[in-house]
């Protein structure tokens, strides 16, 4: 079966490049753990590099976009994860679950091959929306359908720790809320790409044109300045720690 990522994940290495301040929380959560797995890894983003890492992918085509000097990876997935219970120390997964065809048994799996903590980073779908909600509502639509909430966590893993993560004005980590504070980056097709949001939705030329012709007259501007103050910004990404 073709994963997604083989069609969408387009300049991923290019332009998903971790983010330091984000990089440091997710490695500050994965504790004391010295085998580490990444589930649905993409190209590498965000593992670490002083334990020793195992990546799992479903797209040939992210793995094709991985470093040399990356973790080693195996295609498989989520909801079937090739290993042993009680393989690793601890399991991450960063900006995926919303791709999984079994959110569940996906989380089930990780918490059945790790011995300590699981990481996610996700997004919290009940978080009010920022402005690129103004021009692309149906954004907001694809998380509501395809986010699970913070409490589904919580039913598949018991007790997490939830801490919000707050996003730079100059995130180098172009994910759909890396921009925030730098609205023309949307108007490119190629930033683009590298949101799967974007690749989900059927036209977006009306919205490119709204942002686009806002940036032009000001009116964006005016509409967010109290945005241009700020070095960072709640957008509503999460980062969830197990605890059992």
């Amino acid at each position: 079966m073709r994963a997604t990522y083989d069609s969408i994940g387009l300049n991923y290495s290019d332009l998903r490049k971790p983010d330091f301040h984000i990089e440091k929380l997710i490695l500050e959560s994965l504790g004391t753990a010295k085998t580490v797995l990444n589930v649905g890894a993409g190209t590498g983003s965000y593992e670490p590099t002083d334990r020793l890492v195992t990546a799992i992918e479903p797209s040939i085509e992210m793995i094709r976009q991985r470093s040399m000097s990356a973790a080693h990876v195996i295609q498989g997935s989520a909801e079937d994860l090739p290993f042993d219970d009680n393989s690793f120390d601890a399991s991450m997964a960063i900006l995926t679950i919303h791709h999984w065809g079994d959110k569940e048994k996906g989380v089930q799996e990780m918490r059945r091959v790790t011995r300590g903590p699981i990481v996610f980073l996700t997004f919290d779908p009940l978080h009010q929306t920022y402005w690129l909600a103004d021009y692309f509502p149906e954004l907001v639509k694809l998380d509501e359908m395809h986010m699970p909430r913070l409490s589904e966590f919580e039913k598949w893993l018991g007790p997490v720790e939830i801490q919000p993560v707050l996003i730079p004005h100059d995130c180098t980590d172009g994910f759909l809320g890396g921009y925030w504070r730098r609205p023309a980056a949307y108007l490119d097709a190629k930033v683009r790409t590298a949101m799967s949001s974007f690749w989900a939705t059927d036209n977006v030329a009306a919205g490119i044109e709204r942002l686009e012709s806002d940036l032009n007259s000001g009116d964006w501007e005016k509409k967010n300045s109290e945005l241009l103050e700020l070095d960072e910004y709640d957008f509503g990404y999460r980062l969830l720690t197990s605890k059992s």
